[in-house]
């Protein structure tokens, strides 16, 4: 059986989203986060050396990072289904957009959120101007001009299909969920009303509203 390692508020959550739309019985062991650090806690270093989330174990296999447990469930479990056939378009779309939501996406969205805790940390007072001062410039010249350009790139495609990858939903949806409700969550998206439309289209879905109650808290359920 499937058993998912779920860190509350986590990139775990789409994990168990992408067992229910597959209809696939699984087992979730909850885990806490740290209410200081809001770090994953040691526990999870028995499951993977990383002791980190999302990780899957399934019999003796070890599955860890959302797109590789991704792709492992809808290969093995999937029945055509949420993966497009090899070597068609739909499935290089698919194969991109699965990436690209933790090579491309997450990493100006993460440093957004680090420089702007830079900006308002417990610090000495003269220190506080020179620190505010790296992270706004680093904010201005860097981070935000890459969220701008990814968040209208996403914007351009959804405004011309239903889903990322193909005309129906697969794994790559399912994947750059987190990213995407994050963002609305942060109040990110106010100028792509596509994209947010497809936000709350995803979250209306029965296997998306299972995984929620069995997944408990999630900051990012609109």
């Amino acid at each position: 059986m499937v058993i998912v390692h779920h860190l509350n508020n986590s990139r775990s959550q789409r994990i168990l989203w992408m067992l229910e739309e597959l209809g696939v019985t699984y087992e979730v062991v909850h885990y806490q986060r740290n209410k200081e650090t809001m770090l994953a806690p040691d526990e999870l270093k028995a499951i993977h050396p990383l002791g980190k989330s999302p990780v899957i174990t399934d019999g003796e296999q070890v599955i860890a990072e959302s797109g590789a447990i991704i792709e492992y469930l809808g290969r093995t479990y999937g029945k055509d289904k949420l993966t497009p056939r090899v070597n068609s378009k739909a499935y290089q779309s698919y194969i991109y957009w699965l990436h690209f939501a933790e090579g491309s996406l997450m990493p100006p969205l993460l440093m957004n959120l680090v420089f702007e805790k830079v900006k308002t940390a417990p610090m000495p007072f003269f220190v506080r101007p020179i620190a505010k001062g790296i992270a706004n410039k680093v904010m201005e010249s860097f981070v935000s001009p890459n969220i701008k350009r990814h968040f209208e790139f996403i914007e351009t495609h959804l405004s011309e299909n239903d889903w990322f990858a193909g005309e129906k939903m697969t794994g790559a949806d399912i994947q750059m969920s987190f990213p995407l409700e994050a963002s609305a969550a942060r109040g990110l998206l106010k100028k792509h009303p596509k994209t947010t439309a497809y936000v709350a289209q995803l979250q209306k879905r029965t296997a998306y509203r299972k995984a929620l109650e069995k997944g408990g808290q999630y900051d990012y359920a609109l």
